[in-house]
């Protein structure tokens, strides 16, 4: 190869990454038409491998798209949400699901908060993100720049976007509340109450509450989210303000917040957990950047995750900031347990 042929051909590459990167959204929304159009259910119903005319015959379609269907199926399976081979004694493709789309059928789904991460409030917003670093922090975040309005505001008053939120959240704390208990159940061991914080519909406390049944569960949470909490369940909902007080308990759960929120919320639980040698803690799980597998596909979702909570002004931290955070608050010790794919457990004592 002459140095022009070398040369060239490294400007093909470069050209190959920029349209990688530039066309990303469009695996996006072919993910989110599968979702719309139920391809995976449609796949799953036919015992989890589907012709094109078998898919066809599950989802709406007009007739005139079928083969549009065909080419969004492509992307479907080069990205590797679908799986794709030749059909035994048929010219047709034969489409099956991976284990990507196995996470969008059967009860224990992710359908929602993919459907939400995927919704034109969320995506709508990013469309903004040049301007909004061209603005001083903190307000507006992301979110009420192209909206108007805070993404919580905007949810205590359209009854579809808080269903949206609701479910989307419930979906993936209920997903990984469940590997955590089967990964590290030791974590909630010698527990006898536990209140998960802005816990919304108690997602993670009802899951807990079916593998630990003796510990007492509640959930706190703002007075608009717990008047739709579920009722005849183990788990006892409050509505509070946990930058104001948080009752006492042997641990909490702690979502994502900013670094001034999260140490207001944890100087609150700390005033109430009990010492260490009595089990007092503080429970996260969250996404601690750098921790975990080292693979190129585990970074760079951790990567996206640290942008997409820029949307609430929020903030993906890497051990030595939450270490800061944690010292901060008034705590002398953690641990951080990498179990959870791109999140962790931590565990943080008084």
């Amino acid at each position: 190869m002459t140095l022009t042929q070398s040369t060239n051909q490294a400007l093909l590459d470069a050209q190959l990454n920029l349209l990688d990167n530039t066309f990303g959204y469009i695996k996006s929304m072919a993910l989110k038409a599968a979702l719309d159009l139920r391809i995976a259910d449609a796949i799953e119903h036919h015992g989890g491998a589907a012709t094109l005319p078998q898919i066809v015959d599950r989802v709406t379609l007009h007739p005139s798209k079928i083969p549009s269907l065909r080419r969004l199926m492509c992307v479907l399976t080069v990205s590797g949400v679908f799986g794709v081979q030749p059909a035994d004694g048929s010219s047709e493709l034969l489409y099956a699901l991976t284990p990507t789309s196995r996470l969008l059928v059967g009860p224990r789904n992710l359908v929602s908060i993919t459907a939400m991460s995927l919704s034109p409030h969320f995506v709508a917003s990013y469309l903004e993100l040049g301007t909004w670093f061209q603005q001083e922090l903190p307000e507006p975040c992301i979110f009420k720049l192209a909206h108007g309005e805070p993404l919580w505001k905007l949810a205590e008053h359209d009854a579809t976007f808080d269903a949206l939120i609701n479910d989307g959240m419930v979906s993936d704390t209920s997903f990984i509340t469940d590997i955590a208990i089967k990964e590290s159940g030791e974590v909630f061991q010698g527990i006898t109450s536990l209140i998960d914080v802005a816990g919304g519909l108690g997602a993670a406390a009802q899951a807990m509450s079916k593998a630990f049944l003796h510990v007492e569960y509640t959930v706190l949470d703002l007075d608009h989210v717990i008047a739709k909490a579920p009722t005849g369940t183990n788990v006892k909902y409050i509505a509070g303000d946990m930058f104001e007080t948080i009752p006492p308990a042997n641990a909490w759960i702690l979502h994502d917040w900013g670094h001034d929120d999260c140490v207001k919320i944890l100087r609150n639980c700390k005033k109430a957990i009990p010492p260490r040698d009595a089990g007092g803690k503080v429970i996260i799980m969250d996404i601690v950047i750098g921790a975990g597998q080292s693979n190129v596909k585990h970074r760079e979702v951790q990567a996206l995750f640290d942008v997409y909570m820029m949307i609430i002004n929020g903030i993906e931290r890497d051990e030595l900031e939450w270490k800061m955070m944690f010292s901060e608050a008034g705590f002398t010790d953690y641990k951080i347990i990498p179990v959870l794919g791109v999140r962790s457990i931590i565990e943080v004592y008084p």
